[in-house]
């Protein structure tokens, strides 16, 4: 399953019809060197992938709208026999002008030379001043050249603008081609977790855990981990982004795997904890009906129209609530909302938007006072949690924490799409 090139041009148009006026240049992603120079598997850039399909290297995707022969443009590695016998096939020139619906396709070095023509009666540059500082100072001297020229020919770009205000809105409205892409990655994801589940046991390590959770990812066609898998038991599971999955899996533990897959550049990402012996500790089983209440009323609040925070407000809600009946606070539940006393057992947002990045671009607030609100389409992850760190020091509002619920860290997360009349859980399979 892959998004078909009538996607593409159709995501191509509508920012065509946003710059108008304008040129717009999106570059791919730098390759990245693992060490020496061994390089990592190659991960183009989302924002280039999600207007071009064009999974290569050093390459520069250009949209003129308003020039009247080449309104798509590429600028793509050459065919090159002796490279492509080392690091595999290049689609070239004319073979990325077929496959990729460009109206015309130059080789990378003739960027600078080619792009000119499609700036002079451009009313401005849009591109997003990314990492590769090197390519930031060729646009920027490009803009430079061609404004040295505007009086005589009465054109040219007199603004540089940034990219992401238009394309990362449009991002966050999954389209149906999107909606299913991400229902597959889930699906696989799901399917991972309940593999986890069934091998977890007293004496394993952490690591054969993560590889049957990403044996599944890539037997079912998936590029592989949409990040790096977290299989954390006992006191690891109190470390948010604990990745060194290498510890022995003992009888009482708790475990948490938070793991996605990513298929076709969209992702997946779930997190669930249990009982390594299939049975919880009264304290666990406390802790974990707090977390699974707050996850459960969070993602009844989601639905269009909803401010952002509203999501993340309710799960706090819930988990002040328990802790106090527990003990683990102590005073108002407002009062404790208020001075954020609830920070040392929850210390991160309740979830994240979801799609070809995992945590994926859009707005969470439209000013600085005003919260996004949730719109049809969107996809969001919600994951509260409550970790109770061995080493936990007491602060404003908690009593000296027992032993007895020190090391217990637990997360539920799922992830979400906002309906036109209210909420769909894609990951609604994995059993919680």
């Amino acid at each position: 399953m892959s998004i078909e090139q009538d996607e593409y041009r159709k995501r191509r148009s509508k920012v065509m019809e946003k710059i108008g006026q304008g040129t717009a240049i999106f570059r791919s992603a730098p390759v990245a060197t693992m060490h020496n120079d061994v390089e990592y598997i190659y991960r183009q850039d989302s924002d280039f992938y999600y207007l071009s399909g064009f999974n290569e290297p050093d390459s520069i995707a250009v949209l003129a709208p308003h020039h009247s022969e080449h309104q798509y443009i590429l600028f793509v590695q050459p065919k090159d026999p002796l490279k492509e016998t080392w690091t595999g096939f290049l689609w070239g020139v004319d073979g990325a002008k077929e496959a990729f619906g460009a109206d015309a396709v130059y080789p990378i070095e003739d960027f600078g030379k080619e792009i000119i023509r499609y700036l002079t009666k451009a009313e401005r540059i849009y591109y997003h001043l990314g990492r590769d500082h090197s390519f930031n100072r060729q646009i920027l001297d490009i803009w430079q050249t061609v404004l040295a020229g505007n009086a005589r020919r009465g054109t040219g770009p007199i603004a540089l603008e940034d990219t992401n205000h238009i394309v990362h809105p449009l991002r966050q409205q999954k389209t149906p081609a999107e909606i299913e892409m991400m229902r597959l990655a889930i699906g696989i994801t799901v399917e991972a977790h309940n593999v986890a589940r069934e091998i977890a046991t007293p004496g394993k390590y952490e690591y054969e855990v993560q590889a049957a959770i990403e044996n599944i990812f890539r037997s079912r066609g998936a590029m592989g981990p949409a990040y790096p898998s977290i299989v954390a038991a006992g006191d690891n599971a109190c470390t948010l982004h604990y990745i060194d999955n290498n510890q022995q899996l003992l009888s009482g533990d708790l475990i948490l795997i938070d793991a996605g897959c990513c298929y076709g550049y969209y992702n997946g990402d779930l997190t669930r904890t249990f009982p390594v012996n299939g049975k919880f500790t009264p304290e666990q089983q406390a802790i974990y009906d707090i977390v699974l209440e707050a996850q459960l009323k969070a993602i009844d609040e989601v639905r269009p129209g909803v401010a952002y925070n509203q999501v993340h407000n309710k799960a706090v809600e819930v988990i002040v609530e328990g802790l106090v009946e527990l003990g683990l606070l102590v005073g108002s539940k407002e009062e404790l909302i208020d001075k954020q006393a609830y920070k040392p057992f929850y210390m991160h947002n309740t979830g994240h938007w979801l799609g070809l990045d995992v945590h994926d671009v859009g707005k969470y607030k439209s000013t600085e006072d005003n919260w996004q609100s949730l719109q049809p389409n969107n996809i969001l992850t919600v994951e509260p949690g409550i970790y109770i760190s061995p080493k936990i020091v007491p602060s404003e509002g908690q009593l000296e924490v027992a032993e007895r619920w020190r090391g217990i860290g637990i997360r539920i997360e799922d992830d979400v799409l906002v309906t036109d009349s209210g909420c769909e859980v894609l990951s609604a399979a994995l059993e919680k």
